[in-house]
């Protein structure tokens, strides 16, 4: 075997992977990032990007207040007691520090001062300014060719399938605000335009979202010189006297084993795109297909190495839900984050009843359709059924709205495949396996409560969560319109996913701990592959990436002899 020395191994190349290899090696060591794939970023690169930061450096120039206190027991909250007091603690009083790394190091992050928390009805929820998405990103920074190293982002985050857009950009085009248009027409006037940069590469040369949060990263981390192998999979964990030594990985067809004089840092995803690993820990029925993630990467082969070496495992039925649709030729599933909040469409069991509601956060969609699935037998696949007038002014999945894309223009091949439709509800009933009568009387409902702006049956529209994606133009209710013009449209979701949360359990430094709570030295995990911080829950968006790139910032303190304090140690007195 040939043989390598590093200080720190990060295996992995998502965000929490980058961050911690780049805050190791501005704290003078030396690290080396592995990544199973032939491509850098994860499921980081194909995500918005956002990183969910309480009391972060920007909320003041919103006008906006937060607190530790607050931040804390609305993420205790959350969590149900499925994590501990003292990694809440140390998430909520670090991520800030994170975040203004971040800047330091080339990747600006602001605050998006009306997104708010998923739950603002619980204690301590924000309603807004807590969900940070980062600046954009001039890729010519990075250079053509590590861009194309660099994962591209999936279909649904582009314009017409090439320019990139910002979550403040995508919510007034599809809240319809009154400057949407001139946002759309610079969008692609500056796109065009950009002729030296399209001459090199398709690829835009403003990156946004997670494509921004990567490039800079990973621009970062050629700025250090730190040693990056692509195409390198993990194959198992060395120990010595009960402390982890390095790694084995697989590099150009040969085991190479390499020493972690300092640590190893495993961030490199969930187990989604293992089906056997599905099958043992998931809410039944489960397909690795439904996932929005990369289809050759998070197979926890980390959480498994781990494992092996007696690191506890928590959370292992969970995942970060989202619902999802099937467009051919896409590699992966295409998560439904925002479409469904716009109003004139609702979602059916095959009993065509509404059974949730479509506004609200995506992963407690995800666990209704499987409650409400135990129940009838029939809401695994749901329908998100809309009409006419839905389809001329919204987009959904990878169709445009009808008033720039109409049916004629749409592919053949996606009727019947990506979205059904009927002259009337009854005939799109009968074509999708739904119960018509149930479908004409939850439509009529639906109709009756976009009149009063009410949704009597599950509370649409009535807080500012659901209200952010609504349409500004449709009075009393953003989240409520008539389904009553013909034609009439459906298509299927499937309980998708943006990757599991559970894996190794850890303690607030991110060190692996075994069952009896001692830490494995000289191992840590951050990200998907560890039990998440936030419990079953999703406190807001952006609790993936904000606490894998603040839990790595913590570890590298701790890796070199300089752990982070907590200071609020009296709220967790009163939580003893």
């Amino acid at each position: 075997m040939e043989q390598n020395e590093f200080d720190v191994v990060v295996v992995g190349s998502g965000a929490g992977a980058l961050l911690a290899a780049i805050r190791a090696a501005d704290q003078g060591l030396k690290p080396l990032v592995v990544e199973k794939t032939a491509l850098l970023g994860g499921t980081s690169a194909i995500s918005g990007g956002g990183i969910w930061i309480p009391d972060n450096h920007d909320m003041p120039k919103a006008g906006l207040r937060d607190s530790i206190e607050a931040a804390f027991h609305y993420v205790r909250t959350c969590a149900r007691g499925l994590s501990s007091d003292d990694r809440i603690l140390a998430y909520v009083e670090t991520a800030r520090q994170m975040a203004r790394y971040l800047a330091e190091i080339g990747v600006p992050y602001r605050c998006v001062p009306s997104y708010a928390d998923y739950y603002p009805t619980l204690d301590g929820a924000m309603p807004g300014g807590r969900t940070m998405d980062p600046m954009d990103f001039n890729a010519a920074k990075l250079g053509v060719q590590d861009l194309e190293l660099l994962r591209p982002t999936s279909p649904g985050q582009l314009v017409l399938g090439r320019m990139h857009i910002n979550a403040f950009e995508a919510r007034t085009m599809l809240a319809r605000e009154r400057k949407a248009k001139f946002v759309l027409l610079w969008m692609m006037a500056r796109y065009y335009l950009d002729y030296p940069w399209r001459n090199k590469t398709k690829r835009d040369r403003r990156l946004t979202g997670g494509q921004a949060l990567l490039g800079g990263l990973f621009t970062a981390l050629r700025k250090r010189g730190i040693t990056l192998w692509l195409e390198s999979p993990l194959q198992s964990l060395t120990e010595k006297d009960g402390r982890v030594t390095g790694v084995v990985v697989q590099r150009g067809g040969q085991d190479v084993a390499v020493t972690a004089r300092r640590a190893v840092v495993l961030a490199a995803g969930g187990f989604e795109r293992n089906q056997q690993m599905r099958e043992q820990y998931l809410p039944k029925p489960t397909d690795q297909g439904w996932t929005a993630t990369p289809p050759e990467a998070n197979t926890g082969d980390a959480i498994r190495a781990g494992a092996a070496l007696g690191g506890a495992l928590r959370l292992m039925e969970h995942t970060w839900g989202a619902p999802t649709i099937f467009v051919p030729k896409e590699e992966k599933n295409r998560a439904m984050f925002v479409e469904r909040s716009m109003p004139g469409c609702m979602v059916v069991n095959g009993r065509g009843e509404r059974f949730l509601n479509e506004s609200g956060p995506y992963p407690e969609f995800q666990q209704a359709m499987f409650a409400n699935n135990d129940k009838t037998g029939c809401a695994i696949p749901a329908w998100i059924v809309f009409d006419a007038t839905f389809r001329a002014n919204y987009p959904i999945g990878p169709i445009m709205p009808a008033m720039a894309v109409p049916d004629s223009r749409l592919r053949k091949s996606w009727l019947g495949t990506v979205y059904w439709k009927g002259e009337t509800l009854e005939e799109l009933a009968q074509q999708i396996g739904v119960d018509p009568q149930g479908l004409a009387a939850s439509a009529k409902r639906m109709t009756e409560f976009a009149k009063t702006g009410k949704d009597l049956d599950f509370g649409r529209g009535d807080n500012v969560f659901d209200r952010y994606y609504g349409d500004v133009n449709v009075k009393p209710n953003p989240n409520l319109a008539p389904i009553e013009k013909g034609p009439f449209y459906a298509m299927k979701l499937n309980p998708g996913d943006i990757g599991t949360k559970g894996g190794l359990l850890t303690d607030r430094d991110a060190r692996v701990l075994r069952e009896d709570g001692e830490a494995i030295e000289g191992l840590y995990c951050v990200g998907n592959n560890s039990a998440s911080v936030m419990g079953p829950s999703y406190p807001g968006a952006g609790s993936t990436l904000g606490p894998a790139m603040t839990f790595a910032f913590r570890a590298i303190a701790h890796i070199t002899g300089k752990p982070i304090a907590l200071e609020r140690t009296d709220l967790l007195e009163q939580t003893a």
